[in-house]
């Protein structure tokens, strides 16, 4: 075996980890890492079965809405890419200009809440849980364009009050953190 061809061989090892590790990682982050071309790394993902970034992000957010219980599919902010419901759970965003204020192209803080928020609610292994205090602090500021990164860990649950705290993350950067104190309310005592 020549030494190019155990070199691919590792690349695309190390690509299938990296991928099921991150399935959000873009073919230009993947070339930057291999310091590689990105036809390389659209080659290797082809040769590897791998889908495309959008393909990735829209199979594991279909696999993942199903398993919702405390909010619907359609009402849910951004993709929910990993849930565990009682545990943990991740969700990704893409921000736009119409996320931002026009002068300064930041993200309006509104859209960072609703993903944590929702996320929050998600992660409840309830049929109907509500935000009862949120304690959060956003770190440094989003720009337009940002692929953002939210991850929901529930650390206590005691009775109908659930502690989850949710940290966003721009490219490993924490941008935005918060705890979240959720009541579970029971189903039959929701008005129709």
């Amino acid at each position: 075996m020549s030494r190019s061809s155990s070199q691919k061989q590792q690349r695309q090892k190390t690509l299938l980890e990296k991928i099921k590790y991150d399935p959000f990682l873009t073919d230009e982050e993947l070339a930057d890492f291999f310091k590689v071309s990105v036809p390389t790394i659209r080659l290797d993902r082809l040769e590897l079965g791998i889908p495309e970034l959008r393909e990735r992000i829209k199979n594991v957010a279909e696999t993942n809405q199903e398993k919702l219980k405390s909010i619907e599919g359609k009402e849910f902010i951004g993709e929910l890419v990993d849930l565990q419901l009682g545990q943990s759970a991740i969700s990704l965003m893409e921000t736009n200009d119409s996320m931002a204020f026009e002068k300064t192209h930041i993200v309006r803080g509104h859209f960072i809440y609703s993903l944590a928020e929702t996320l929050a609610i998600a992660v409840i292994d309830a049929q109907v849980a509500l935000v009862g205090v949120a304690n959060i602090k956003y770190k440094i500021p989003v720009y337009s364009g940002a692929k953002i990164v939210a991850k929901a860990e529930v650390k206590k649950t005691k009775g109908s009050r659930v502690i989850v705290w949710i940290k966003i993350y721009e490219k490993n950067v924490e941008v935005f953190r918060g705890k979240f104190i959720l009541v579970t309310i029971d189903k039959n005592n929701i008005k129709p």
